[in-house]
């Protein structure tokens, strides 16, 4: 059986429960760990998890490894997850945050929602490189920095997924001085200012 999700389309009721189940964790644990910001939580749905939800509608690897850096309270990462259970169960997780009481919080998620995705409590720069499909970052670093993760975490042919807001133009100018890559611009399904970029072929320039 499916159910409507506003912003997702139809989804099992499974992945509907585990959506608003973590939607809950995440309220529970706010007030202590500051997952998102407080301006934030009463529109947790329209701004995090349908904003995440769009980042995996963009890709359509079904298998191999996602990584999401700087994972935080899970977007989009544990969004990925959730999806990917029902649209792409042979597609492996890891999520990457720094933060040990995130971290903390990834791990128990992962463990309540009965997903399989990994946590690195770890620094991006200290892991070892993950050889991702594809790479995801939300509200983590400029472009610039997130590309020099990319030469790290990501495998040759992958792909990295980089939502932005509404300095996007500018950042993809500063980046393109010292990196080279092909990239798509999507529009953003619920920022009119922001854009995702689909990153291939990284190279330094």
């Amino acid at each position: 059986m499916t159910e409507m999700v506003a912003g997702m389309g139809d989804v099992s009721r499974e992945t509907s429960e585990r959506l608003q189940a973590f939607q809950a964790l995440v309220r529970k644990w706010n007030s202590a760990i500051n997952l998102v910001s407080r301006s934030s939580l009463d529109q947790i749905w329209e701004r995090h998890i349908v904003d995440s939800a769009q980042i995996f509608v963009l890709s359509d690897q079904k298998s191999g490894l996602w990584a999401d850096l700087g994972s935080g309270g899970g977007f989009p990462g544990l969004i990925v997850a959730i999806l990917a259970a029902e649209r792409a169960p042979d597609l492996r997780v890891a999520l990457v945050e720094s933060d040990q009481r995130k971290a903390a919080f990834l791990a128990t998620a992962v463990r309540a929602l009965g997903l399989q995705a990994a946590v690195h409590a770890a620094r991006i720069e200290s892991l070892p490189a993950l050889d991702a499909d594809i790479l995801s970052a939300r509200a983590l670093a400029p472009l610039t920095d997130l590309l020099a993760h990319a030469e790290r975490h990501l495998a040759p042919p992958g792909t990295a997924l980089f939502p932005k807001g509404a300095n996007h133009a500018a950042e993809l100018r500063q980046a393109l001085e010292s990196w080279r890559f092909s990239y798509q611009t999507h529009a953003s399904a619920t920022d009119p200012d922001a854009v995702i970029y689909s990153i291939r072929g990284l190279s330094r320039a």
